[in-house]
């Protein structure tokens, strides 16, 4: 039988491991976590988790202490020794999680490195894995073997604009065909909300080695308060593209909202210009490279530890994340 909760947190420092903890009433779990001259390190865990269903906090990205590649291998040297100290149930949670956007081949012996991924997850025999608002949600749960919870920010971010934005005329917009799936689900909810109708449009965007094309939009832009919703903001250039082609149609007001903030060295530059109102994300990354001035004039953070929270608990107790997601 599954004995008590246990949460690990490997983000070293950053708060989103301790809200969730805060939240769920618990302490993190202790670990230990030492750095060798080479490179090289050694992580393993400070207390009992056998038979413990056991989750483990790490979002991947990459920050200016750890490549994106340190921090995996550091989760799944910790995932290893989890396994061997014989934890009952082991989660990956990872509100991020990175190579999540090569999940196809689009060139000749093109990699696919979401499957890849999978893979090496599979090998730590990890029994599932959660995260939010992948680039592509079929390629991940096609991917792994194990038990996949998808996560969506789509409510809290309903929530915030439904109270922004009432009363206003509003089209939602997705700056690719890629991402027109999750905008239409985005607005259909905010018009629920709302109770009132809710344009939708469309960016012209082509991808190719690294240079975007096209700059052709759709919908009725006169006057609107244009929502352009992505799953992330890296760069900004094709947010920036999509917000300056609304601009010369017309829109009133253009905000850019996105899950997960990677944001790039040329984030800022793109982001801080005349044609957006507002940058909206979550805190499933921390807002690296950005100057704190900017973040205050311009970024909305809207945190997503409590969300995280009643996932794992629902997780724990066996309750249902589908109701927890409004989905039903």
């Amino acid at each position: 039988m599954m004995e008590e909760m246990i949460i690990f947190d490997l983000e070293q420092g950053q708060s989103l491991g301790k809200q969730i903890a805060d939240h769920m009433n618990i302490y993190l779990g202790e670990y230990e976590f030492r750095r060798f001259e080479g490179g090289e390190h050694k992580i393993r865990p400070l207390v009992n988790v056998r038979n413990r269903d056991v989750f483990v906090i790490s979002s991947l990205y990459g920050d200016r202490m750890d490549s994106v590649n340190d921090k995996l291998c550091r989760l799944f040297f910790f995932l290893g020794a989890l396994r061997d100290a014989t934890a009952g149930r082991i989660t990956v949670v990872a509100p991020y999680l990175c190579y999540s956007r090569k999940d196809r081949k689009t060139k000749a012996r093109d990699p696919v490195t979401t499957k890849y991924l999978a893979r090496l997850f599979d090998a730590m025999k990890i029994d599932a894995i959660m995260t939010m608002d992948v680039h592509n949600l079929q390629a991940f749960q096609n991917s792994y073997h194990c038990l996949t919870e998808h996560l969506e920010a789509k409510n809290l971010f309903v929530k915030y604009f439904a109270h922004k934005l009432r009363g206003e005329s509003i089209l939602v917009m997705s700056p690719d065909f890629g991402g027109a799936k999750r905008a239409e689900q985005f607005r259909e909810s905010l018009e629920k909300e709302l109770k009132n109708e809710i344009g939708f449009g469309l960016m012209e965007k082509s991808r190719s080695k690294g240079i975007v094309k096209g700059d052709k939009v759709t919908g009725e832009l006169e006057g609107k308060s244009i929502i352009l919703i992505d799953d992330l903001i890296g760069s900004g250039g094709t947010l920036l593209r999509a917000a300056e082609a609304c601009q010369q149609r017309g829109a009133k007001a253009i905000y850019a909202v996105a899950t997960h903030g990677t944001f790039s060295q040329d984030a800022q530059h793109n982001l801080d210009q005349p044609a957006f109102e507002e940058i909206v994300i979550t805190d499933s990354i921390p807002h690296l490279n950005l100057d704190p001035t900017f973040v205050q004039k311009k970024i909305h953070v809207i945190s997503i530890s409590t969300l995280l929270a009643k996932a794992i608990l629902c997780m724990h107790t066996g309750d249902s994340i589908v109701e927890l997601l409004g989905h039903e």
